[in-house]
């Protein structure tokens, strides 16, 4: 069934990095038209640490489903709620090599873009551009048809793509009507395979979950499903045509059936509630159930499926929708107090402090103590830098965690390899010294400590976080079992043994 005509179609609000709009580095980024990737092998190989980096630095506990292997090109897609950190979790979580298409800014800038030239990216320009009076429409159709072909040749070369077809980032708790650049591209790209005798690619549906995406140490969970397969829809002549470098637009129903696939295909991968109460409600049930039948949740990835099956579940079910407002009412009196449905034990209520909890959080306490002085030498400016910029930014709450994101991600590049080498210029010749060595330090000895602080760095970093959420975690506990002691927090024990006894509609 074609949910798509009922998904709200929004513009995206250009942000003021958006409106910074260079047309010269457009023209000159990086393309190819002949199935090879247009970005540099090392770099990509360099971007993938700087993302393995950034994803141990901001998450906590990262799940992933074994992406389904396929021969050809496949291009992955998903909904957009938390930036920078969707696509590149996307690419962490599969071994081809991959090609993106991105905001023009994204491309063009001096940091980031200078990073995503060298590995390739495809600039876009959107309607909300051309509507801006950023750029006319017959430059923004040069770039996107240019980005367009390099796409679809890489996926008929074999490689991947990562597409977010709503195009644009948003913090709604359903999917937004699709664009079509992600079907056009797999439509070009499958013909130009078949004209090559290459193995035909595939989109990839990829749900993208996070425990609560803008918090630092959240939790993620990357979910796959079967691919969809492409059907042939140019005939010999244009397939030969397109395979030469030339851009011909795939006929308009072929277009929209295959978006239509894409949605139908991508909701269920999404909270697909009508509201962010509504899908809060769906998890606290969730809970209540798993508790009740003693096999709590303990991942995201337990608790995504499980509110997905009380969806489900009252849908085939309508008496059932009379839990929606105990179920609502409930969950957002843990929301409002900063909780979430983990807050509740097996015997459904609210957990206490107990003298493991306590000993957690001063371990946690202490290891922050013990490697904060290398954590502040190697970290401290990444992270004040991404804080303040995350506090400026005017694009929303998924902001704050793609600035810690490349705080974390650029640590190895670009932040621990400066420091080691000041570390290495007043600290090395004064051990050399105390040590009774003469003459001057060798290059592969310098070399071997400069490489040795940067390690020093990350397992510092990574000690530090791991006591981080120790504290963190006793925090939360204290936090449920103050809660638990107010007037508040009884009616809401009260509530969950209301919700329990009522959950056999569900069945």
């Amino acid at each position: 069934m074609d949910q798509s005509s009922g998904a709200p179609e929004i513009l995206p609000e250009l942000s003021s990095a958006a409106h910074k709009f260079n047309r010269k580095k457009l023209e000159k980024a990086p393309y190819s038209h002949n199935g090879k990737h247009p970005g540099n092998l090392l770099f990509g190989y360099i971007l993938r640490l700087m993302i393995f980096v950034g994803t141990s630095i901001i998450f906590r506990k990262f799940d992933s489903d074994k992406i389904p292997p396929n021969a050809g090109g496949r291009i992955s897609v998903a909904t957009h709620i938390n930036g920078l950190v969707d696509p590149s979790v996307m690419i962490q979580t599969q071994k081809k090599r991959i090609i993106t298409l991105g905001r023009h800014d994204l491309i063009t800038g001096p940091v980031i873009g200078w990073w995503s030239r060298r590995n390739g990216a495809q600039p876009v320009l959107r309607k909300a551009e051309m509507e801006a009076g950023l750029t006319d429409a017959e430059f923004a159709q040069k770039i996107n048809h240019r980005s367009m072909l390099t796409v679809a040749n890489c996926l008929a070369g074999g490689h991947g793509a990562v597409i977010m077809p709503e195009g644009k980032s948003h913090q709604d708790s359903r999917l937004h009507a699709l664009r079509t650049g992600a079907a056009r591209a797999v439509l070009v790209a499958a013909a130009i395979a078949n004209e090559r005798k290459n193995p035909p690619p595939v989109i990839q549906p990829t749900g993208l979950h996070w425990k609560t995406h803008y918090w630092f140490r959240t939790d993620c969970f990357v979910e796959y499903i079967n691919p969809i397969d492409i059907n042939l829809v140019f005939n010999k002549d244009e397939s030969t045509r397109l395979a030469a470098g030339e851009w011909i637009e795939p006929p308009s129903s072929a277009v929209h059936d295959l978006k239509d696939q894409m949605f139908n295909a991508m909701s269920p991968l999404t909270p697909d509630a009508p509201d962010w109460e509504t899908y809060r409600a769906w998890k606290l049930l969730a809970h209540i159930k798993a508790n009740k039948e003693s096999n709590s949740l303990k991942t995201l990835k337990q608790e995504v499926r499980a509110a997905r099956w009380i969806s489900d579940g009252m849908k085939k079910n309508s008496e059932s929708i009379v839990l929606m407002p105990d179920a609502i009412d409930a969950a957002e009196v843990l929301h409002l107090q900063g909780l979430n449905p983990n807050s509740i034990n097996r015997h459904l209520k609210l957990k206490k402090k107990n003298f493991y909890t306590v000993c957690s959080g001063l371990m946690g306490l202490i290891i922050m103590l013990i490697f904060s002085i290398p954590v502040i030498i190697s970290s401290g400016i990444q992270s004040l830098l991404a804080r303040h910029m995350a506090e400026k930014s005017d694009e929303g709450l998924d902001a704050r965690t793609t600035y810690f994101f490349l705080a974390g991600m650029f640590s190895p590049v670009i932040f621990w390899p400066i420091t080691s080498f000041f570390l290495l210029v007043f600290l090395l010749p004064v051990s050399y010294i105390e040590l009774g060595g003469t003459g001057e330090i060798s290059v592969v000895l310098a070399i071997f400590y400069f490489l040795l602080f940067i390690f020093i760095f990350y397992i510092s970093s990574l000690i530090f976080l791991l006591g981080y959420d120790q504290w963190t975690e006793y925090k939360e506990i204290s936090k449920i079992d103050k809660f638990s002691k107010t007037l508040t927090g009884n009616e809401f024990e009260k509530s969950i043994k209301k919700l329990e006894s009522q959950l056999g509609l569900l069945i």
